[in-house]
């Protein structure tokens, strides 16, 4: 083959490779445009004013396609379908309670994004904000709202055979005193101190400003723990607990159990624990639930579920009764004001 047969297939292969590049680019962007446009059925937004301290509202992260995306939103609590009221304030994980929220964004940047934890007041604005070392996932507010703490994957680390771990900070916003890793805290494992390299906690549900629950893994379990702020301690009450959420009146933890026999890609399954007899109840809802959930009030759980804009809202009695609800289309991370 001479040079210029050579030449003719090279620029061949250059504008069939010039030519497959632009269409993925078009279909990149006609693939975001549609994500930006609202389709007949999808819930109704619209641009509004969205507070957290008004009282019998709903608030969330809204899942419904178009310019809304991703956005916290309202609705009245007694009508989760009707028309919702979107911020333009826009989170990957939200909690909210005391006219408090705490908002995990993204941040894009030129070379690569990022993720922040934002302090937001009442009116949605933002207080302070804190860089974040990996993907949002997990996010709580104390009843009073003086008290935050969100929970983050890390990419890199390497214990126990896996790439990654767990993150998890508690900010008291009175002092804005930042504890950036509760893997700092003592740990007592049955009441014992108990210090190794895969110690993982993530998961933060408060009682009050000083004390939570949250979820330890270690030694290939996981464990339930009780919080102290002042002391600086972790202690174990159960085992097998995962995400916890704590009721009302503090008896009770709602919380993702794994169970035997269940698929190793869909383990988990929504539990209640009674604190006070370590009596568990399984909830009428048999589907896998990889979220925390929220009580709506001392009788009703709210998770996601996988749906066709990314999450539903589905609700279950708490004391395993009745049977799971889709509750609204289109929602993550919901939190209940008044």
């Amino acid at each position: 083959m001479n040079r210029r047969n050579r030449l003719l297939i090279l620029l061949v292969a250059v504008l069939v490779l010039g030519g497959v590049a632009l269409a993925a680019t078009l279909h990149a962007a006609g693939r975001a445009a549609e994500k930006d446009r609202a389709r007949p059925g999808d819930p109704r937004v619209t641009r509004g004013e969205v507070t957290l301290d008004a009282p019998g509202r709903s608030v969330f992260r809204n899942m419904a396609w178009g310019p809304h995306r991703d956005e916290i939103a309202s609705v009245p609590a007694a009508d989760p379908s009707g028309p919702r009221t979107s911020s333009g304030v826009r989170c990957l994980r939200f909690h909210s309670a005391g006219g408090t929220g705490i908002c995990l964004q993204a941040v894009h940047g030129g070379l690569r994004d990022g993720y922040r934890a934002v302090v937001l007041d009442a009116r949605l604005r933002e207080l302070r904000h804190y860089d974040l070392a990996g993907i949002p996932t997990r996010a709580r507010v104390s009843p009073s709202g003086r008290t935050v703490a969100w929970t983050v994957f890390v990419s890199g680390d390497s214990y126990a055979g896996t790439n990654f771990s767990t993150r998890t900070s508690v900010l008291d916003l009175r002092t804005w005193t930042l504890d950036r890793n509760l893997e700092d805290y003592r740990f007592f494992l049955d009441g014992r101190p108990h210090k190794a390299a895969d110690t993982n906690v993530w998961g933060v549900t408060f009682a009050d400003d000083t004390h939570f629950y949250a979820t330890v893994a270690t030694g290939g379990r996981t464990h339930l723990v009780r919080g102290d702020r002042t002391g600086r301690t972790l202690h174990t009450v159960h085992t097998n607990v995962e995400c916890p959420s704590l009721s009302p009146d503090g008896t009770r933890i709602a919380y993702k159990k794994r169970v035997e026999g269940a698929p190793d890609d869909a383990p988990w399954r929504l539990y209640v624990l009674d604190l006070r007899t370590q009596r568990e109840t399984p909830t009428a809802e048999r589907r896998n639930i990889d979220d925390q959930a929220v009580w709506r009030d001392g009788r009703t759980l709210v998770y996601a579920l996988p749906g066709d804009y990314g999450s539903d809202l589905w609700t279950v009695p708490a004391d395993g009764s009745g049977s799971p609800r889709l509750a609204m289309a289109a929602a993550l991370a919901p939190a209940f004001t008044g």
